[in-house]
């Protein structure tokens, strides 16, 4: 089908801005860490923020004070008793802990009448609340250019263990050192580490996750995702494990609620954390990824998820404990297609190619750049390098990818960074990284069963088998008996014997097995730990090469984004770092939009929307509670008089990428008026390139949270906890 002159018009102009950093931008591009916000506090007033731009930089003040991390989702706190807001899919994995076939939680929802009736959440959670940051690039650079690449990574390494060790000095506190602009720049991060988290509420998957699979990533939507925590400490205030004994945490800031919501066209920003975007990846990772590496995932998610959904049956105990690995994997495979075909539309690869002839011919223009130059070459060539290991890797990482054999690997290696003193141990093998072992050993029971596990490892095994000779690992082959050819029944078979005769599969044996020694462990007869040890070796040898080429990555990735700053700086653009996890602002307006020729999106939808979608079956399968009251236009003090109806979702021009969910959405008085939890299936190329003409989040819309809540759910004490403001 040949676009429209107007559709190839709109697409040129999207590929010109892209690449010209002086162009206007239809949408906001920029995930901005909060100490930028000030540099660019006249483009935030002109888009409509009221408060001070200078206050949203202030990381312990409000509203930032308010905003905390999950540890892979965004929240905040909307009382002073510690209640927590975030995405329902944030909270579902604490939901399905607490479920079983005969008590589903998540067919059901989960509603605390008092706080003694609060759930533990999974075991592992945690609320971060940050307390202080400071830049530490000094130390973490200092005399690392002249050393080899292995010696470099070990020196960093170390340098943030020692620099976290510190930190943590003050109990309570989990600290990190964060790298931004691909190591030019460390900051120390100083965060109370809630431990003491609960389940306050959830509604029912049926309002939670309404439209599942089918509506991820698309718009219109009707999704009610949204749910709350609350963080408990110790009576005397300071970070505790779980105790009857422990009282609500008081944070200093906490979030109002607005009811009066906003209008098409309002000032809208975002607080949260966002995982990690590949904005200013090389051309070659970018033909790496989008050429083989997502192609080949979509297709082994696809059965991956059948595997998953023929093993565990619906309404049986494993899929329950499956649910939260199905809901991600589902969402992993929906998100890659939309990224390849968002680069296949916006030809990604030949604009990433014009952005680096830009630069190329930028640093060239001047002598004084030739180390730009030297440093680009040197990365495009490691970028190569890695394409290469990532390809030659790929089936043996799935291969060795049962749970039970993760596990014992886990152990083994535990047990040998035991021999260390624990400032020399590996990340996640010291003693501030022991609850969490732990607690991931204790999960297991509720996020494992025999005959699935089973049954996926023998999938990647298959697809492994299937690679040539050159991709194959001699030690797993030797180890599992695959030299010649291999029959697929009894490689079945075999993989019976090892489910059979393990014990990793009972909690106090995999907890009893942390203070085993190597010895120990290599004279087990479990058959996973046989295989984990005769695997240790290759793997380790895996483990030194990646290092060996990270560290030659920290000596020229630092110079390339000094190179991509400099050539940005001198076309008046604030360079902001891709997102890794840590605290970020965007910002822009509530915004329908045209994603391609003759489609609209507006920008609200309505309860009315859910009875039109409503089949009664899942995922469109909506409480009859719910349905009633649409029915009767029973709307409360919530409605929309634009729309004539509770608005339910809301599209944004925000920049955000996964991590963000659960993040606040903030009116221009930072009053919270929803929680940003998915992008349009437009939309999530934008990981790696920004388009302006498509780029749109989705949001829940506080006005359908507290409708939800008071004609639904019956949560009427948690709406008089919060202030609701109009």
């Amino acid at each position: 089908m040949l676009k429209s002159a107007l559709t190839a018009t709109l697409l040129a102009g999207v590929a010109a801005t892209a690449l010209s950093p002086t162009a206007p931008l239809a949408a906001k591009e920029g995930m901005f860490t909060p100490d930028q916000l000030p540099e660019i506090a006249a483009d935030l007033r002109d888009t409509g923020l009221e408060i001070s731009p200078e206050a949203l930089s202030d990381l312990t003040g409000f509203p930032m004070g308010a905003i905390v991390s999950l540890g892979g989702c965004s929240a905040s706190f909307v009382s002073p008793a510690g209640l927590v807001v975030t995405n329902h899919h944030c909270a579902r994995g604490s939901v399905q802990y607490n479920s079983t076939a005969e008590n589903n939680y998540l067919e059901n929802g989960f509603l605390a009448k008092a706080k003694r009736d609060e759930l533990q959440a999974a075991p592992g959670s945690r609320i971060y609340v940050t307390v202080a940051e400071s830049d530490v690039t000094e130390r973490m650079r200092a005399g690392t250019e002249r050393l080899a690449p292995n010696a470099r990574y070990d020196t960093i390494e170390q340098r943030m263990k020692d620099i976290v060790a510190e930190c943590e000095q003050d109990a309570g506190h989990r600290c990190l050192v964060a790298s931004f602009y691909g190591g030019d720049q460390y900051k120390l991060i100083k965060r109370l580490e809630v431990r003491d988290v609960r389940l306050v509420y959830a509604p029912a998957d049926s309002i939670g996750k309404y439209g599942g699979d089918v509506d991820n990533w698309m718009w219109p939507r009707h999704t009610g995702d949204f749910a709350f925590y609350r963080a408990y400490v110790a009576p005397d205030g300071s970070a505790a494990d779980y105790s009857t004994a422990n009282v609500p945490f008081e944070p200093e800031h906490h979030l109002k609620v607005s009811r009066a919501g906003l209008e098409d066209g309002d000032f809208v920003m975002a607080a949260g954390y966002p995982g990690s975007t590949s904005r200013y990846a090389t051309l070659t990772e970018v033909e790496n990824t989008f050429g083989w590496q997502y192609p080949t995932f979509v297709g082994l998610l696809n059965e991956w998820i059948d595997t998953i959904e023929e093993t565990a049956p619906a309404g049986s105990d494993a899929r329950v404990k499956y649910e939260a690995r199905l809901a991600g994997l589902n969402n992993y495979e929906k998100n890659l297609r939309g990224q390849i075909e968002g680069a296949r539309r916006v030809g990604l690869v030949d604009r990433r190619r014009a952005r680096e002839t830009s630069l190329a011919d930028w640093i060239g223009a001047d002598r004084s750049r030739a180390e730009y130059a030297s440093a680009t070459r040197d990365l495009q060539a490691l970028s190569a390098e890695e394409a290469a290991a990532t390809r030659q890797n790929f089936w043996y990482n799935y291969a060795t990818n049962s749970q039970m054999l993760s596990t014992a690997e886990r152990l083994y290696r535990l047990a040998k960074e035991r021999q260390k003193p624990d400032a020399e141990r590996d990340p996640g093998f010291q003693q501030r990284d022991m609850t969490f072992f732990r607690q991931g050993l204790e999960a297991l029971d509720r996020r494992y069963d025999a005959s699935v596990d089973k049954a996926e490892w023998l999938l990647f095994l298959d697809k492994y088998l299937d690679q040539p000779a050159a991709s194959r690992v001699p030690a797993l082959d030797r180890a599992l008996g695959l030299s010649g050819t291999v029959d697929h029944a009894a490689l079945e078979r075999r993989l019976d014997g090892y489910y059979a005769q393990t014990d990793l599969d009972e909690a106090q044996q995999r907890l009893a097995l942390m203070e085993a020694t190597p010895a120990q462990l290599e004279a087990s007869g479990d058959p996973f730990m046989q295989l984990a040890v005769a695997l240790y070796d290759y793997e380790r040898q895996l483990e030194t090469q990646g290092e060996e080429r990270a560290g030659r990555m920290l000596a020229v990735r630092p110079t390339y984004m000094e190179a991509i700053t400099d050539w940005q700086r001198s076309q008046g653009v604030t360079t902001y770092p891709d997102a890794n996890s840590t605290l970020r602002v965007t910002y822009g307006k509530v915004l329908g939009g045209v994603p391609r020729d003759g489609m609209a999106y507006l920008p609200f939808t309505t309860l009315e929307g859910i009875t039109e979608k409503d089949t009664g079956v899942e995922p469109f399968n909506a409480p009859a509670k719910q349905l009633e009251a649409i029915r009767k236009r029973d709307y409360g003090p919530y409605a929309l008089d634009a729309i004539g109806s509770v608005p339910v979702n809301f599209l944004s021009d925000l920049d955000s990428t996964g991590g963000n969910s659960g993040s606040a959405t903030l009116n221009s008085r930072a009053e919270l008026v929803g929680l940003l939890f998915d992008g349009t299936f437009e939309s999530v190329n934008s990981d790696w390139d920004f388009d302006p003409r498509t780029t749109r989040t989705i949001h829940v819309d506080t006005r359908y949270m507290l409708w939800v809540m008071d004609k639904v759910d019956g949560a009427d004490a948690l709406i008089r906890e919060m202030d609701i403001v109009e």
